[in-house]
């Protein structure tokens, strides 16, 4: 049964390693016959949250920019994907501005079931992607109806293009 999938990388470079990872999983998933959308976050404008809640009632944000369509398509997505490039041990800025941006989702009706989470960082030991793996489960954990269905790291890249040829992109 084919779902749709809705891949967000928020690699702040284009053509980043995250950026690329994200690239190979929209494939890899619209090959497997599924709806695929990749959206990069790069070129996005997407303002703070600013915490008034007044999406709790009307489930759209008082702010409009380019975070009203994304969160829209993650309503009606299947699947979510998340990839961002580890900084600092935690995930990219412009990841956690749009997981806050998503808050109307909360009390919708949303169609995402799994969520998969998709990190690379210079760094490459195994604990290195534990906080931003962490910070997307308590996102996840806010809605009962979604669960990490998985995810995959990649280390050992820093700069644009250290990922070619990684087996973690095939």
């Amino acid at each position: 049964m084919s779902k749709k999938v809705l891949v967000i990388s928020s690699s702040p470079r284009k053509n980043g390693n995250s950026a690329k990872l994200a690239e190979a999983f929209a494939k890899g998933a619209a090959d497997a016959g599924n709806q695929t959308e990749l959206i990069s976050l790069h070129d996005k404008k997407i303002g703070f949250c600013r915490g008034c809640f007044a999406c709790q009632k009307t489930q759209r944000c008082i702010i409009s920019d380019d975070a009203d369509s994304i969160r829209e398509k993650m309503l009606h997505a299947d699947v979510l994907v998340f990839a961002t490039p580890i900084y600092y041990y935690e995930m990219s800025g412009q990841l956690k501005t749009m997981l806050d941006r998503g808050n109307p989702l909360f009390s919708s009706d949303y169609s995402f079931r799994d969520v998969y989470v998709l990190t690379t960082a210079a760094e490459d030991e195994a604990y290195v992607p534990e906080r931003a793996v962490s910070g997307i489960t308590g996102w996840i954990d806010c809605f009962e109806k979604a669960r990490l269905a998985g995810s995959v790291f990649c280390g050992g890249v820093t700069d644009i293009g250290d990922i070619d040829g990684n087996p973690k992109l095939q």
